[in-house]
């Protein structure tokens, strides 16, 4: 009789091999083949759901049994649409360093002061080491529990004894199955490994939906930005977290990438100081407290961050050409918009920067990528080449096409109410715009070449450079 030839199977892209190679041929990653015999703990994991066997009727589904509960943190339940839904997975990544486990340590102290039972899981840190951050952030609840260690059976088994509320995992790379044993090898690898984030998430998705209780796993970031691991560790959890930031500057932003619980367009704002995170409440007060007026090569973009308007000061520099070939640079902007929105500039509006090099840049650490700031972007660079400054209460937004048409951009009224509140009294906008809230003008707009000359920031016909 013929020997059954065994199938191994990618963990990060699911594709099938008759036979075990280093580099799976679908998606190039390697070290993910497994042999199909190994693959049993999704099963026993969905198994452990009880889901039933018999269909019912969708309108009988109770909805109740997932209401968020709110953690405390407001900016966090926020991007939550309003809290951690019980047995629901989380997975929270970012850079290091940027204050993940500080986020979320004050998640767990906040639950723990209401009332509720906590539990971290520190992989990374011993409780040393958590202990004094978490006195520099207030009072320590009692029932805010820590388990120092590797091994998801341990996990599995402080559950069981301590029935917590919320579980975080600091972090899933770190976590492994079964207890290390000294001059022995594990079979599945060494934690961080493919195989055993694969396994320690399955594992900790199903002890989160058997016992019913809101679990955070914190995940490594590649120098990509993108979560380390396999890719089937996204499709497992429930929710994808991303907080983000610049390390020179103390804006955080907390947004979800994948949420099915609600929609992925909240954004969360945090303010890194020596106690913490705090929440931002008043976002453009923070990004515009220190902004210069008069200066040629600013200007004010409302910007919108998921669903919520950010108003921003966009600044650009134009200088003599230093090398050989113009520079162009980006900060926090889209640089293929930048050099797009620069030569629509040149053919289309008679702003010649042939032989200057050219900076742009969003102050305070924000990133903006949309469309909508083309028109800003324009207008702040032929200031900076022309030596005009804009006016101060001017806010400009609109798509710039290839032919120098300025196009309409999503969720404009709530970009102008939030202007008004700033106290902008302008604002430069597409001719096709519908009208405004009180207590701003708007300044239509059909092309770029308009727009550039309304505010008197053309060139000279002479001059090819600044």
């Amino acid at each position: 009789m013929a020997k059954t030839a065994k199938r191994h199977r990618c963990l990060d892209c699911g594709s099938i091999s008759v036979r075990w190679v280093g580099r799976c041929p679908t998606c190039g990653e390697w070290n993910t083949l497994v042999e199909e015999s190994r693959l049993g703990s999704l099963e026993r994991a969905v198994g452990d759901l009880d889901l039933g066997s018999m269909p019912v009727p969708l309108a009988s589904v109770d909805v109740a049994e997932a209401a968020a509960v709110p953690t405390g943190v407001d900016e966090f339940d926020r991007v939550l649409s309003g809290g951690l839904v019980p047995g629901s997975v989380t997975l929270l990544g970012g850079e290091p360093g940027i204050g993940k486990s500080t986020l979320l340590l004050q998640v767990l102290v906040a639950r723990a002061a209401a009332g509720h039972r906590a539990l971290l899981v520190s992989a990374e840190e011993s409780a040393h080491q958590v202990r004094l951050r978490a006195e520099r952030l207030g009072p320590v609840p009692p029932s805010l529990l820590i388990l120092s260690g590797t091994d998801v059976t341990a996990v599995h088994s402080a559950v069981a004894e301590t029935a917590p509320d919320l579980v975080v995992v600091d972090s899933i790379q770190s976590v492994a199955v079964g207890a290390a044993v000294p001059g022995e090898r594990r079979a599945a690898g060494v934690p961080g490994s493919v195989t055993q984030v694969r396994e320690c998430a399955d594992q900790l998705v199903g002890m989160a939906k058997t016992n019913q209780v809101a679990t955070v796993l914190v995940g490594h970031v590649t120098k990509d930005g993108a979560l380390a691991g396999p890719r089937t560790l996204e499709h497992l959890v429930d929710t994808v977290l991303s907080f983000e930031g610049d390390r020179h500057h103390a804006i955080r932003l907390l947004r979800a990438v994948k949420h099915r619980f609600g929609p992925t367009g909240e954004l969360g704002l945090f303010e890194m100081g020596d106690a913490g995170l705090s929440p931002v409440d008043d976002p453009g007060r923070l990004l515009l407290g220190d902004r210069l007026t008069g200066v040629p090569g600013g200007i004010v973009l409302p910007a919108m961050q998921g669903t919520r308007p950010l108003l921003v000061e966009l600044q650009a520099l134009v200088t003599p050409m230093a090398l050989n070939q113009p520079k162009r640079a980006a900060v926090g902007l889209d640089a293929a918009r930048l050099v797009m929105t620069l030569a629509v500039l040149g053919q289309r509006a008679d702003v010649d920067l042939v032989g200057t090099d050219v900076f742009a840049s969003v102050a305070g650490g924000i990133r903006v990528t949309e469309p909508a700031a083309d028109l800003a972007i324009a207008l702040a660079v032929s200031s900076a080449a022309s030596g005009v400054s804009l006016p101060a209460d001017l806010v400009a937004l609109g798509e710039v096409g290839l032919g120098g048409e300025i196009r309409q951009v999503s969720n404009l009224p709530r970009r102008l109410e939030e202007s008004v509140r700033m106290g902008f009294g302008r604002a430069v906008v597409p001719a096709s715009a519908p009208p405004g809230p009180a207590g701003i003008e708007l300044v239509r707009v059909d092309s770029l070449a308009e727009a550039v000359h309304r505010f008197g920031c053309t060139l000279p016909s002479t001059s090819a450079a600044v």
